[in-house]
């Protein structure tokens, strides 16, 4: 299973879009605090719709707290900052991608303990960043092709047709 790592989000709607796609790539979030939101809020529940009581999320109290309850986790860290792209890398089926909050992304002190786990999503010169839950999705996915979509449903069904007709 993929763990994807919140380290301080602070846009509840962010948050709720990137636990639905947890659900739906059955991955597992992690969030770290402080968070910029209550996990009862509204905008966040209408973002993951009714996938949030789906999800397997967890709590930390801090970014040590994290590393205390998940020793040994191999990480990578998504940022702007890095250089290798998130292609360049190969993601265990076990490992953690961690992103920062929307206004500051990972702490530059964690960056550079881990230069070689830090992967970035390219992009134009004169753009700062993408969506924090479409670089997730971005990330996420990849780690899941590399892993051969880990069991997940790879044929889609037509509703009222049939893809045989």
């Amino acid at each position: 299973m993929i763990n994807i790592v919140l380290h301080e989000p602070e846009i509840p709607a962010n948050t709720g879009n990137i636990g639905r796609t947890c659900v739906a790539a059955n991955a597992r979030l992690h969030l770290i605090e402080p968070l910029g939101f209550k996990l009862d809020e509204k905008h966040l529940k209408r973002a993951g719709l009714d996938y949030w009581d789906k999800l397997d999320v967890r709590r930390y109290l801090n970014y040590r707290d994290f590393l205390e309850k998940n020793p040994g986790a191999e990480i990578f860290f998504a940022t702007t900052k890095a250089r290798h792209t998130y292609c360049d890398v190969s993601y265990p089926d076990e490992c953690y991608i961690m992103f920062g909050k929307e206004s500051a992304g990972i702490p530059e002190e964690i960056l550079k303990d881990n230069p070689e786990k830090c992967v970035r999503i390219p992009m134009a010169n004169d753009i700062r960043s993408l969506n924090l839950s479409n670089s997730v999705a971005i990330v996420l996915y990849e780690a899941l092709r590399q892993n051969e979509f880990m069991s997940m449903q790879l044929k889609g069904e037509l509703h009222r047709l049939s893809w045989d007709d």
